[in-house]
């Protein structure tokens, strides 16, 4: 317990214990969480289809327009570490079936993969990078 005390009575080594990583990225978990939040409380049907990495997963987000046609973007980072959307098919806009077939390969591939549905008549709504 003395060890306890000290340590924490000592400023600098407090400064030292809490600068274990230079990443200040949010988990994906929390991330997803909050994107989740704010499109469900513009009314946005929302899910996540599949659940990757905790920590560090990237995602993809499939945006279904209800009538068997959907947007699949997948997140990368661009050459500064910026988040970004890219398509992940050819077009904008495919059928659902080649997204989730798309899907299917990918989480196969990637276990850290994070899979977010939205449905969206307007194809407005979107989880922002």
């Amino acid at each position: 317990m003395s060890f306890n005390a000290g340590f924490l009575s000592n400023p600098a080594a407090t400064r030292i214990s809490m600068s274990f990583s230079d990443d200040t990225r949010l988990p994906t978990y929390l991330w997803v969480e909050a994107e989740m939040r704010r499109l469900m409380a513009d009314g946005h049907g929302i899910y996540v289809a599949v659940r990757g990495d905790k920590t560090g997963g990237m995602v993809i987000q499939k945006i279904a327009d209800m009538a068997g046609r959907c947007k699949l973007l997948l997140q990368q980072r661009d050459i500064k570490g910026k988040l970004v959307w890219i398509n992940a098919l050819d077009a904008d806009m495919v059928e659902e079936r080649d997204a989730d077939e798309y899907i299917r390969r990918a989480t196969g591939r990637d276990p850290d993969l994070w899979v977010v549905e939205i449905e969206d008549k307007t194809m407005t709504a979107m989880m922002k990078a």
